[in-house]
Formats: structure tokens, sequence, C-alpha cells
């Protein structure tokens, strides 16, 4: 058994999450970078990396074309609002002269492979899933919430399952495809879905049961550890966290932070009615997935569907609902301001946006997404 395996266990589990921690926020940002000329994908991350000169709040990821912005943990989405926006003003002064930065679920005219950093990890991928590999030029936002103990952040694990696909019509931002609006509000989920364990996370019943997972995925080999556990939602073990991964990379510092706010938001919501002794939903993971076709389909001009009792309702409706839930936390955060965003996004979100800049023309769309970053 190596290190790795021994890392799997409940108890190392249990451990992570149970480690004192207070309710932090981390975020990671993909950004797209584009050629000044062609407006098309630029494979260019080494270069720029060179540029920012060891700066640890940039790193590479498997597109070339693509850099990421890494956060410390953070106490709010206040804090995550200064951070990016000096990170991204950062970058942009770094990039001068040799790229765009832009911000979106993919690139709207871009073909659909391109070119892959290299490295072992990278490598790994591509020997695994061969051109579908190329294919992931997608740009997402994570939100890593510090939700300890370990019996609580699996509690708050199961039932945020549920909120996913809110999240995801709030941060639609892909509308356009290789060149062509493709009638969805987001198709990176779609992208996504080339590749193996997508979208809605299953519910998880107990650490053992997920140790157990580990252990199979790590004996099959093409799940060597839990960060390649690609769903939507995943519990983060090395960091004690729940990493939210199913929102769109957002066109604005602001969109971003308030996408940050609600998932921030989210999980104080759900830890206090846990620690009140709620017995929180974990809703069976098909009626999500149902909510999550309506969301990327139609993002906010969609309904979404109790998954209780299947009613349905606007989801702009629904995410207003959601919001002023959510607004003691944020008091108690200290992002109330930042979650007042998230009203403004929740009424027109990146996809929306986008159609009304471009009006039908995938290059206006960059075009416009360049402006806004």
């Amino acid at each position: 058994m190596t290190a790795q395996d021994r890392d799997l266990t409940a108890a190392a589990i249990r451990a992570a999450f149970d480690a004192p921690a207070p309710l932090t926020v981390g975020i990671e940002e993909e950004l797209m970078l584009v050629d000044p000329a062609t407006l098309d994908l630029a494979p260019r991350s080494r270069e720029l990396l060179e540029r920012v000169d060891g700066d640890p709040r940039y790193k590479l990821e498997l597109p070339a074309a693509q850099l990421e912005i890494v956060s410390p943990p953070l106490t709010s989405a206040h804090a995550a609002a200064e951070f990016l926006a000096t990170a991204r003003a950062d970058l942009k002064q770094a990039a001068d002269g040799l790229v765009h930065l832009a911000a979106a679920g993919v690139h709207p005219f871009a073909g659909p492979e391109g070119e892959l950093n290299a490295g072992p990890r990278y490598q790994r991928t591509l020997d695994e899933y061969g051109r579908i590999a190329r294919r992931q030029l997608v740009f997402g936002l994570q939100a890593h919430v510090a939700v300890r103990g370990a019996d609580r952040a699996l509690a708050v694990y199961n039932a945020m399952r549920g909120y996913l696909p809110e999240l995801l019509a709030l941060a639609a931002n892909a509308p356009f495809y290789g060149g062509e609006d493709s009638g969805l509000a987001t198709v990176r989920p779609k992208v996504n879905e080339l590749l193996p364990r997508q979208g809605v996370p299953p519910a998880i019943p107990s650490w053992e049961a997920w140790a157990d997972a580990l252990r199979w995925g790590a004996a099959l080999g093409t799940v060597p550890e839990p960060r390649v556990w690609w769903w939507e939602l995943r519990p983060h073990p090395m960091y004690g966290t729940l990493e939210v991964r199913v929102p769109d990379a957002q066109a604005t510092v602001e969109d971003a932070v308030a996408v940050i706010a609600v998932v921030h938001c989210l999980a104080h919501w759900l830890a206090e009615r846990h620690d009140g002794g709620e017995d929180l939903p974990a809703p069976p993971t098909w009626r999500i997935e149902e909510n999550r076709w309506r969301a990327l389909s139609r993002g906010l001009d969609g309904e979404l569907a109790d998954l209780e009792t299947g009613a349905v309702a606007p989801a702009r409706e629904r995410l207003g609902v959601l919001v002023d839930a959510l607004e003691p936390s944020a008091t108690t955060l200290g992002c109330a301001r930042e979650l007042g965003f998230a009203r403004t996004l929740a009424a027109e979100n990146g996809a929306d946006r986008q159609r009304a800049a471009a009006r039908g023309s995938a290059r206006a769309a960059v075009e416009w997404l360049i402006t806004r970053y």
C-alpha cells in the first residue's frame, strides 16, 4: 500500500475535515488566453507564466491557452473581490503585448480541439482519454469552502448537491460554441461530459463508503486520486474543503464574486441548519439531474422543480427565494454587498449578456468578453 493509498482511509478523510478551521472560501478562476490578432485561443500559457516570475497566484492547467488564478483561503466574498481584482489587473499587465485575457465557460468560436500543456499529470490524462482530452477547452470558477467537522461537512455536501442547478443557472456563461449560438445557456457542462465522473455527484452515505469508492478507483487505475473525481461538487480531503465546480468562469470580477458569495453563504446556511439539529435532505441524483438540464439549457429563462414535490417555478424566482434565505449568512460572513451582486446576476446572467452584446456574432462575443475582463 502506498502513502497515497493510506491517505484514502476514512480516518484520514475524517481527520482532514475535523481539523479546526474557520469557514473560509478559496477560489480558482480559469482564464482564457486570446490571440490579439485573430481573437482565437492562444496556447501561450507557459510564456505568460514566465512573465509573472513564480507568483503563486497563477498556475498552469490542462489547456495551453488557459491560466488559472488561485487564492489562499479567504474570509469572505468581499475579500475574494479584492484578491481577484488585484490578481486580474496584475496578470493583464504581465500579458500586455502577448495575449488578451477573457473569462467565459468556453471560447465562442475556437475549434473543438486544442493544444495541451506538457507534464506528467496532463500526459496521464492524454494517455487515458486521447483526443477527448484535447476537447477540454473549458473554463470554470471553482470555490473551496472549509466546512468542518467531518460529519457536518458530509451533511452539507449531500444537501448542497440539490442546489447545483440553481448555481448553474446563475453562473451560465457559455452560449456560443464553434462560432454559433449553441441554443444552450452554457455548453460547458456538455463538453465536460465527454470525460467520466461529470455532472451531479452521487450522495455519499458515509466517509467509509467514500473511502471505499476511492480505493476502488485507485485499484482500477483511472481514478488514482480524489482530484480526478470530476463531479460538479466534491469533497477535497487534501484541504478539508467542499469544492463547488459547477460555475462557468465569469466575465467580470463582480459576477465572479456574486457566485462566490452565493456558494459561501449556501455552505454557511446549510451548516447552521445542521447545527440546529435539522436533518438536511440528500436529494436523489436523478431529480437534481432533471433540474441540471433545465439550468444548462434554458438558464434563467427556464423553470426549476422542487426536489420534493416536483412543482416547477421560474429559475429567477427560485434564485430570488434562495438569495433571500442566504441574507443572514451574508451578514454574518461580511458579504452582504457581494450577495447583492447575485441579485443582479440572477436577473441577467453572463449568457444573457453575451447574447445581447454579440447579436449573433461569436467574434463580437469575444470582443465583448475582452472588454469586460
